[in-house]
């Protein structure tokens, strides 16, 4: 009998069963429709920028020059420490612009690790949504960036 044995995810899919994040992806509620309804914040609140040495933090998905996403969507961020820092996982805040702020961090606390953050299927309601992401090193150094969604049904 060679041959023959199946991988466990294998012989799941051929029976029709699922095994949760390995065959699909758990969908996680980033921002709900009330949420989005709030007023926005000030312009003068998003525009603070500043020279640092702090972590890169990059947007891989979506892809950052997709201007129209529909939700769910993959929303996957990417950190890297500089001069041999680490990130400080412990030290990573998310924040949905609106106002007043609303803190994410708890939600997407599950999918955030020394890399960055990747969650599989972010639920978002149609709209411009800009997401602020705070990563600190271990160093102390802290970087933000801003980061656009534009959600369409």
């Amino acid at each position: 009998m060679k041959g023959f044995w199946l991988s466990v995810s294998a012989a799941a899919m051929l029976a029709g069963v699922t095994l949760g994040p390995v065959l699909a992806a758990e969908k996680v509620v980033l921002i709900t429709d009330e949420e989005a309804s709030r007023p926005g914040q000030p312009a003068g609140e998003l525009n603070r920028r500043g020279i640092t040495r702090g972590p890169q933090i990059t947007q891989l998905e979506p892809a950052p020059a997709n201007n129209a996403i529909k939700s769910p969507v993959h929303l996957q961020f990417k950190f890297e420490g500089r001069g041999g820092a680490k990130i400080d996982t412990g030290g990573v805040k998310v924040t949905y612009m609106k106002n007043p702020a609303i803190d994410l961090t708890d939600r997407v606390k599950p999918y955030t690790k020394d890399g960055g953050i990747d969650i599989g299927a972010a639920e978002l309601p149609p709209g411009n949504h800009i997401i602020r992401v705070d990563v600190k090193d271990t160093e102390g150094r802290i970087t933000t960036s801003l980061f656009t969604l534009n959600v369409v049904k």
